[in-house]
């Protein structure tokens, strides 16, 4: 699949066909091509908790905040939620910040995703002391950077290009059809 359609079908999923599980071992597959992706001064300080299991699942759920503009939504149902989580972590025995390491990780680690037909979100709004508690981590030597929610996708992302000054908010209409406003090429080069 070429790299444009894979960006286009790598969407940010909030709802998935929670029975399609994944494994371990795909998920570490897909770790193992993000984590080749250039790091900041070479430092390589993220490291990652991998959950494919039910039980932990629905723990780092709870502490997920979802789709901000979606005020009336608590995030999905159960049957919806992610069958798995990629929880990405620094250590700052290794530096004292991540700079860019998690965007190109969790961008690079959600096309592989897409190419396999899954999907997910990457979630920063989250409640870290909690999460890091369940995961059983020291918060002196790590730090929770972002979450991405991963599974089967079941819901239709649509992109719509917006004129300038329009709201850039997303949001569902009445058959659950996820809208997202993108600004045109023309109004985001200077």
């Amino acid at each position: 699949m070429p790299l444009s359609d894979l960006v286009l079908k790598n969407r940010s999923y909030r709802r998935f066909y929670e029975e399609e599980k994944l494994s371990r071992e795909t998920l570490e597959k897909w770790l193992d091509i993000a984590r080749q992706t250039p790091s900041a001064a070479n430092r390589q300080p993220l490291k990652y908790v991998i959950s494919c299991e039910k039980a932990l699942n629905e723990k780092i759920f709870t502490t997920l905040k979802w789709a901000g503009y979606l005020a009336d939504w608590d995030g999905p149902i159960p049957g919806e939620r992610p069958s798995a989580y990629l929880v990405i972590i620094l250590d700052k025995t290794l530096a004292p910040e991540a700079n860019y390491d998690p965007g190109i990780v969790a961008q690079t680690f959600l096309l592989a995703a897409v190419e396999e037909g899954f999907g997910g979100c990457m979630i920063g709004s989250l409640d870290r002391i909690h999460l890091m508690k369940i995961l059983g981590l020291e918060m002196d030597k790590y730090s929770s950077l972002l979450v991405i929610a991963l599974g089967k996708p079941k819901e239709t992302v649509v992109l719509e290009e917006i004129e300038k000054d329009v709201s850039i908010k997303y949001w569902r209409d009445e058959s659950q059809v996820h809208h997202v406003p993108k600004r045109k090429l023309k109004d985001i080069i200077l």
